[in-house]
């Protein structure tokens, strides 16, 4: 099961986790972009199936977690929905900080709760939770994302310590920037005053993004590990740009 798999890291995540031999349930709100990538996947011999999913919305989440634990066990669960808003703190309302934390965080236990206790009851199962760079490196600009963020790798750490010895594995990526749809929509002025703040706190020390499908292999990675293994924290970073010459020593 892959969350916020409409485009992005979520519909490159679906693929890989395909062509590495999984059924995937894709979900969010933007079915029909889901159901476009689960029909490539059907076409290139794979079984994928999309459903709804408004993390925004308690008893849609519900809803999706019943119909996809319907379709069989449920062996893997990726949270990967993220909202993100170009607003301070102080510009952000009490009701979208809670929508962001939602979508975000909130939402993520309500699956987990509702699809976990069975992987612990088979002994095997993974929980793999996409959150940013911005855990760890917080930026202004974005307080509820960031907020969410933290706080879904917070959880996922506590998560680690509770599953183990029960054969349920819990592992974050950590994701830089990457090339996505989320902020596509901002107003340009306001996305460009947006980068500028980040530069001048040198969170932009250069132009290359990740492409979803190398932030898709991480989750692979994780979920493919042999068991007695957990990848717990995987961080995926762009390279910089290849400047010629020979490295500094």
């Amino acid at each position: 099961m892959i969350t916020g798999a409409s485009s992005g890291i979520g519909a490159a995540t679906a693929r890989a986790l395909a062509a590495a031999g999984h059924p995937v349930v894709l979900g969010a709100r933007r079915v029909a972009s889901c159901e476009a990538t689960a029909a490539a996947v059907r076409q290139a011999g794979g079984e994928a199936v999309a459903l709804p999913l408004d993390l925004a919305d308690d008893r849609a989440t519900d809803r999706f977690a019943e119909a996809a634990g319907a379709l069989g066990p449920v062996e893997v669960l990726v949270t990967n929905a993220g909202e993100i808003l170009p607003a301070t703190a102080l510009e952000t309302d009490p009701a979208t900080f809670d929508r962001v934390l939602a979508v975000n965080l909130s939402n993520a236990h309500r699956l987990v709760s509702a699809l976990a206790a069975p992987m612990v009851e088979r002994g095997r199962g993974d929980l793999v939770f996409v959150t940013s760079d911005a855990v760890a490196h917080p930026r202004p600009i974005m307080a509820a994302y960031v907020a969410s963020k933290w706080g879904l790798e917070g959880y996922a750490r506590a998560l680690q310590m509770e599953l183990e010895g029960t054969g349920v594995r819990a592992s974050v990526v950590q994701p830089g920037q990457t090339m996505t749809g989320m902020g596509m929509d901002w107003d340009p002025e306001r996305t460009q005053g947006v980068v500028d703040e980040w530069a001048r706190w040198g969170f932009a020390r250069h132009n290359q993004f990740l492409k979803p499908e190398a932030v898709a292999d991480a989750v692979v990675f994780a979920v493919s590990a042999r068991r007695g293994t957990n990848y717990t924290t995987i961080q995926v970073h762009p390279e910089a740009p290849v400047t010629g010459g020979a490295p500094p020593q």
